[in-house]
């Protein structure tokens, strides 16, 4: 005959079990949340507030976006919005800076911040930034947070986090507004690019280590694109190449070795998968770039100002389908659906290695 304390540990199991089904989004949904940390890139709010003019809560920015501008900085949806959706969430994750209840917390939430890097003085010439080291503090903030709705239950807690997945994109501004940036930051003139690649990832290493303790097993490690083929890059002279090509040499240093990474990962953290997702390859040539409808990837649709962002109220380009780029530095919409595509569905172990993220997903660790 079942006790009384066992009859109330069941009703708790059964409401937490009703509870999670009700706040991830739908019940169709292939993981119960998804974390995003992040750059520009990924940004959907959270540097509105911060004391920089690296933001993006302004028209044109958000033109093709349901909600109008909301901090993202292009045209409509980013990689991961993108990336949600394919996951079968119904709504884009919500932003960290403006999430306040644990309960909205528990389908995922997005950290990612506009200019910032893996070291935590990139991009700091701009302004304020959530760089990485930050943001995981934010994350164990939110850990804490759903341990709570959970009722400090911290097996059922890590048991939920297990099935999440994880994305993060960072290390282009580690390049663009750091490396690169030798009027602001020493960097460039203390390492070679190689050795600057290491650095990095020896601290992406111990920064996605302790991801993993917080509870993340199933993590997507997105690499750096063509930094040296946008619109800015080639703004400062290519030499005659088509891009800047000490720039995109640089940042394939880092994606080879974030590619052993994945590698060293995988070997060492049995109970967890990681994969890497190469933008860089998919960003491709100009005849690949054609073939999706992107036939302008050397321009940006928008009117930009002096730090390379749309000017606010601008008209854009009325082609921006066929843009790669939105302004200097981001890509439109459509150059984020296409990578977002191959990332989720690609069976090309040169695009996602060891697999793709919608494999990443369904995976039973």
């Amino acid at each position: 005959m079942a006790t009384n304390d066992t009859v109330i540990w069941t009703l708790m199991i059964v409401v937490l079990v009703v509870f999670i089904s009700q706040s991830c989004v739908r019940g169709e949904s292939q993981v119960p949340c998804f974390f995003i940390f992040g750059d520009s890139l990924a940004d959907n709010g959270n540097t509105n507030l911060l004391k920089t003019p690296a933001k993006a809560n302004y028209l044109p920015y958000g033109i093709d976006f349901p909600k109008g501008p909301t901090g993202r900085f292009t045209n409509g949806r980013t990689f991961v919005d993108i990336i949600a959706e394919l996951l079968g969430f119904e709504n884009p994750i919500p932003c960290f800076a403006t999430t306040r209840r644990p309960k909205d917390m528990v389908r995922g939430l997005n950290y990612a911040s506009g200019s910032a890097g893996l070291r935590d003085e990139t991009g700091t010439h701009m302004g304020a930034n959530v760089n990485l080291n930050k943001q995981l503090l934010n994350h164990k903030a939110t850990v804490k947070h759903i341990a709570s709705v959970m009722g400090h239950k911290q097996s059922s807690n890590k048991h939920y986090l297990n099935k999440c997945l994880y994305s993060v994109g960072m290390g282009s501004n580690d390049y663009m507004n750091n490396y690169f940036q030798p009027k602001f930051y020493p960097t460039s003139t203390k390492y070679t690019p190689e050795q600057y690649a290491t650095l990095l990832i020896k601290q992406y290493s111990r920064q996605i280590k302790t991801l993993y303790m917080y509870g993340a097993r199933k993590v997507a490690l997105v690499g750096l694109g063509q930094v040296g083929c946008a619109p800015y890059s080639i703004s400062t002279g290519t030499n005659g190449s088509a891009c800047v090509d000490k720039m995109n040499d640089a940042v394939q240093f880092f994606n080879k070795k974030l590619k052993s990474l994945v590698d060293h990962l995988n070997t060492n953290l049995t109970d967890a998968k990681f994969i890497y997702v190469n933008t860089y390859g998919m960003s491709g040539s100009s005849a690949d770039r054609t073939t999706t409808g992107l036939k302008v990837s050397d321009v940006n649709c928008c009117p930009v100002n002096e730090i390379g962002q749309c000017v606010p109220s601008a008209a854009p380009c009325k082609n921006r389908s066929e843009h790669m780029f939105w302004d200097l530095f981001h890509p439109t919409e459509m150059a984020n659906l296409v990578t977002a595509r191959r990332a989720y569905n690609s069976s090309n172990p040169s695009d996602t290695y060891p697999m793709n993220i919608g494999h990443l997903a369904k995976l039973r660790l």
